[in-house]
C-alpha cells in the first residue's frame, strides 16, 4: 500500500468537506440545516470507507460502505419523520 499524490489530495478534500459540514451542524440556525448536515456527514464517512478500500485494494469495506450508507439513510429518514411529527 503506498498512497500517492492522488490520495493525498482525495483525503485532504474529505478531511475539509468534513471540517465544513461539522461547521453547519454545530451552527446551523434550524433543525433541517442539521439533518442535512447530518446526511451529508454519512455521505462522506460512506466516502471515505469507499476511498480506504481502495487504498487497501480489498473489497470488504465496499460491501460495509454500503451498508453504511443504507443505515445512515434509514437514519435520516427516521429524524425527519420525527421532525415532521413535531411541526404537526
Amino acid at each position: 500500500m503506498s498512497i500517492g499524490l492522488v490520495e493525498i489530495i482525495v483525503l485532504g478534500l474529505l478531511g475539509l468537506a468534513c471540517l465544513m459540514t461539522l461547521l453547519r451542524l454545530w451552527i446551523g440556525p434550524h433543525t433541517p440545516d442539521r439533518i442535512v448536515a447530518a446526511d451529508t456527514l454519512s455521505v462522506i464517512a460512506t466516502a471515505t470507507i469507499v476511498v480506504v478500500a481502495l487504498l487497501f485494494d480489498t473489497a470488504l469495506y465496499l460491501d460495509v460502505a454500503l451498508l453504511y450508507g443504507v443505515l445512515a439513510f434509514v437514519g435520516v429518514v427516521a429524524l425527519a419523520r420525527a421532525i415532521e411529527g413535531d411541526a404537526q
